[in-house]
């Protein structure tokens, strides 16, 4: 394959994808990488950008048999005369909160969009300003009127402008504060769990009615990867999450009971981490699980009248509220045997007697050991 100058390289927040813009003497074009963790699993993805050259009456075919990135055929484009080669000063890549699209704005003008759910299918999906009709290597932008998405980079380019401007961070912390202290009382302690970074996260831990609460803040900021591919419509329902966890202190002291829920603070990282999604029913492994269980199952369903209450808004979303119990390794292959097997699983432990707050208890579903 022909080599491209690179133009511009911008990882996205967790480095699990790369958007960078090529550009040789032909053509420029916009594309998202994954990082070597997700090479064998997802596909690059590219969008055209512009002719450097004039445009060609048929499509590139050579170039394409080449391994040259192909000129776009005059029947797509707006010009077609050559134009002028990008300026690199003049671009900036703006990751969409999710973390598995981009939007490139070229000195203040939207040049490009690919949007997140576009890397969990085969097809390539891209928008590009330079394009008229639709073709095997993008689409029109168009208007904020016209395609939905060159409207979602215009408020994502707004909402990376009031959390690096403005004091958001401040009001997502104390209206989730506000709301976890009228169910649990005053926070007792508070840790920071984004390790210096962006988004701002944390652990709020509560002593309320002989119970130990741990609860996070900041995983609601962002849009879980994958949701908007898999749900569509209903993606807002499921695209944001808070985690919990209850512990009952009489039978853990303070500090182990902190320790079991340091469990969400690596919970709390892992959709951006691992480009995935959590949601009702899922399981996750985790070292920290008290003796006798190895995953936690999250699950609202446990959860009894007085840990049932809504979270405020986010970007028009309402957040899911998650609680985090322990289970055993019977219980997790139960669970991942069939697509509501966690779901199942929650039942099985509320028709045992068991809710959202640990307390030792009997396995629920038959061992094979």
């Amino acid at each position: 394959m022909t080599y491209q100058p690179l133009i511009a390289e911008v990882h996205n927040q967790q480095h699990t994808l790369t958007a960078i813009v090529e550009q040789d003497a032909r053509t420029a074009y916009f594309y998202i990488w994954p990082t070597d963790l997700f090479r064998s699993q997802y596909a690059v993805r590219g969008c055209w950008l512009r002719n450097l050259l004039p445009a060609p009456a048929q499509e590139d075919r050579e170039a394409m048999e080449q391994g040259i990135a192909p000129l776009l055929s005059a029947e797509f484009c707006r010009t077609l005369e050559a134009e002028p080669p990008l300026d690199p000063a003049g671009l900036q890549v703006l990751w969409e909160p999710s973390d598995d699209g981009a939007a490139l704005w070229y000195y203040g003008q939207l040049l490009a969009v690919i949007p997140g759910w576009s890397l969990y299918q085969e097809k390539q999906v891209s928008f590009s300003s330079g394009c008229i009709k639709p073709n095997r290597l993008t689409a029109p932008l168009g208007s904020a009127s016209t395609n939905d998405y060159y409207a979602r980079a215009e408020h994502q380019r707004q909402f990376w402008r009031d959390w690096y401007d403005g004091n958001e961070w401040d009001r997502v912390q104390q209206a989730l504060l506000q709301r976890y202290q009228a169910q649990f009382g005053e926070s007792v302690k508070y840790y920071a769990i984004d390790q210096g970074s962006w988004p701002p996260m944390a652990i709020s831990q509560h002593w309320h009615q002989g119970v130990w609460y741990f609860l996070t803040l900041g995983m609601s900021i962002r849009p879980m990867p994958q949701v908007d591919y898999l749900f569509d419509e209903l993606a807002p329902q499921y695209r944001r999450i808070e985690l919990a966890m209850a512990v009952d202190g009489e039978v853990m002291t303070e500090s182990n009971a902190v320790q079991m829920a340091s469990a969400l603070a690596e919970f709390a990282h892992l959709p951006w981490a691992r480009l995935t999604w959590l949601g009702e029913g899922h399981t996750l492994a985790s070292e920290v699980a008290p003796v006798g269980f190895e995953s936690f199952l999250l699950a609202n369903a446990l959860a009894d009248e007085s840990a049932q209450f809504s979270l405020p808004k986010r970007d028009g979303d309402r957040p899911s509220l998650l609680w985090a119990t322990p289970i055993t390794e019977a219980e997790r292959l139960f669970a991942q045997a069939d697509e509501l097997g966690g779901q199942q699983l929650a039942e099985r432990l509320l028709a045992a007697g068991n809710n959202h707050i640990f307390r030792p208890r009997q396995q629920v579903v038959e061992s094979d050991i």
